[in-house]
């Protein structure tokens, strides 16, 4: 079927749709998210694209392109797809260094002139089955795009579907479907193929290959009328599509990259026990004994008299607030949320807010969360949101107190499972971590069962001091014991 494609009144693209690319962001949305794309930004096969000046991280997008054949407005899923005119392919380029600043809508990142090249034949939207389509992109060459809508989160008719609750879709508007895993960065110089077909279908109908050149821009943005390119390493980690892709360290756990799992031992049942057995008086007097003096997360106590707190940390990092950090990091699936996504059973998630109690650092879904995932709970040095409905889900969690604010007013969520300062105590990854009434103390791994022995053999000595002292005798001489109640002491049944 070929016909030329009109600019389009309105181009609707969907943020995440393939299975395979949102496991590898590492978060699958519950419902479509969309944004526009302006029909400037229309492109044909053959043609250019610029990468501005000044500029790094372009990427291509392959994708398959539903072009809309007559009007839609609240159709019904069964009946979407009739709506639906042809499918081609496209190609939709973004520019991450522009990304944090549009905040998702990805006006300036996503709807540069030449940024949605379609093409360059149309197939007959009645002559294939929409859940067979398959797309395919290749650059200078090689493959790096593969998948097919069997792979889809979202069936194409139903984004027909739901977009057409909201507005009317006209003759000729265009949807992007989503993009598959494999969207990568692209140089000058670099060619980029985007092809759809249906492989199954009689006589196997195909776009043809979408071919894009990108070419070097040499004017740059100015900065006295708007926003300026700037790239980090989240946006370099998700425009490559892996930190090893980008020249980045792979062992390096920040807040873009999903946590490892694998780098948490646990504790033993034993152990465990034993510590639960263990008051942190005792424990942070052992650890003292041992030269251990920096083991006290000052200042936070428990939202429920009485919780007792074992586990091993699992970390997360706050810095202080600003705008444009905040832009980048604080929106979406960030740091914060990953690291209650991924906390494991018997896990403490230990909160660095250095020391501010005026924000809340989680709240009530958080917790909640936190509590499904089997946590044993929650230090934080900074305020608890929802205070009241967080102790009603009874998870333990430790900190400065209630406050009813949201990050935005004092922190960015800035990253996972790296050293941290929380209350004045410096906290790693698979630290022990032990709280009660008395406070939160944290145990290097290596010293947990010697301290924890030590601990409780000074509690039974405690505990038969606390008889005789019950039983009339005097302090002086028995606490601490001398010689001649320690021979009493050993001497006992």
């Amino acid at each position: 079927m070929t016909a030329p494609i009109t600019r389009p009144g309105k181009i609707i693209a969907i943020h995440l749709s393939y299975a395979s690319r949102a496991d590898q962001r590492g978060r699958r949305p519950a419902a479509p998210s969309y944004f526009f794309k302006p029909a400037s930004s229309v492109g044909v096969s053959g043609g250019t694209v610029e990468r501005p000046a000044g500029t790094e991280l372009l990427a291509f997008e392959g994708e398959i392109a539903l072009i809309i054949g007559t009007p839609a407005r609240r159709v019904a899923l069964s009946q979407a797809w009739d709506h639906v005119a042809a499918v081609t392919a496209s190609n939709d380029l973004g520019l991450y260094d522009l990304r944090a600043n549009d905040k998702g809508s990805n006006v300036r990142s996503k709807g540069g002139d030449g940024y949605t090249p379609l093409g360059p034949e149309l197939i007959d939207a009645r002559t294939i089955d929409p859940a067979a389509l398959r797309v395919r992109t290749w650059v200078n060459g090689a493959l790096r795009q593969d998948d097919t809508t069997a792979g889809l989160i979202f069936p194409l008719a139903q984004l027909v579907a739901d977009l057409s609750q909201h507005f009317t879709l006209e003759t000729g508007d265009v949807i992007l479907t989503g993009t598959p895993a494999g969207s990568s960065v692209i140089v000058p110089g670099d060619v980029v193929e985007v092809e759809v077909d249906a492989p199954d279908a009689p006589g196997a109908p195909s776009s043809g290959r979408l071919v894009t050149t990108v070419t070097q821009g040499d004017v740059a943005f100015d900065a006295e009328v708007g926003s300026l390119p700037a790239v980090d390493d989240l946006q370099r980690t998700e425009a490559w599509g892996s930190r090893e892709e980008a020249g980045l360290d792979p062992g390096s756990s920040t807040s873009e990259e999903p946590i490892d799992e694998t780098k948490r031992p646990g504790l033993s049942p034993e152990l465990r026990a034993k510590l639960l057995a263990a008051p942190t008086a005792g424990l942070s007097a052992q650890l003292r004994k041992r030269g251990h003096h920096g083991c006290f997360v000052d200042g936070v106590t428990a939202n429920v008299p009485g919780a007792k707190l074992v586990g091993t940390a699992t970390t997360l990092r706050f810095v202080p607030f600003r705008e444009d950090l905040f832009a980048a990091h604080g929106g979406g699936y960030n740091a914060q949320k990953r690291a209650f996504d991924a906390v494991e059973e018997g896990e403490v998630i230990v909160i660095e807010a250095r020391g501010d109690a005026t924000s809340g650092t989680l709240g009530d879904v958080m917790a909640l969360r936190a509590q499904v995932r089997g946590a044993a709970g929650v230090v934080t040095d900074g305020g608890v949101r929802d205070f009241d409905a967080v102790a009603a889900i009874g998870l333990p969690v430790f900190s400065q107190g209630a406050h009813p604010s949201v990050l935005g007013r004092r922190h960015v969520p800035w990253e996972v499972d790296v050293t941290i300062a929380c209350g004045g105590a410096t906290v790693q990854p698979g630290d022990i971590v032990v709280g009660d009434g008395d406070g939160v103390i944290v145990i290097p791994p290596a010293l947990a069962e010697e301290v924890v022995d030590a601990a409780l053999a000074q509690e039974d000595e405690d505990a038969w001091v606390a008889e005789q002292v019950a039983a009339g005798h005097p302090v002086d001489g028995l606490f601490p014991m001398n010689a001649e109640w320690r021979a009493r002491y050993e001497a006992r049944s």
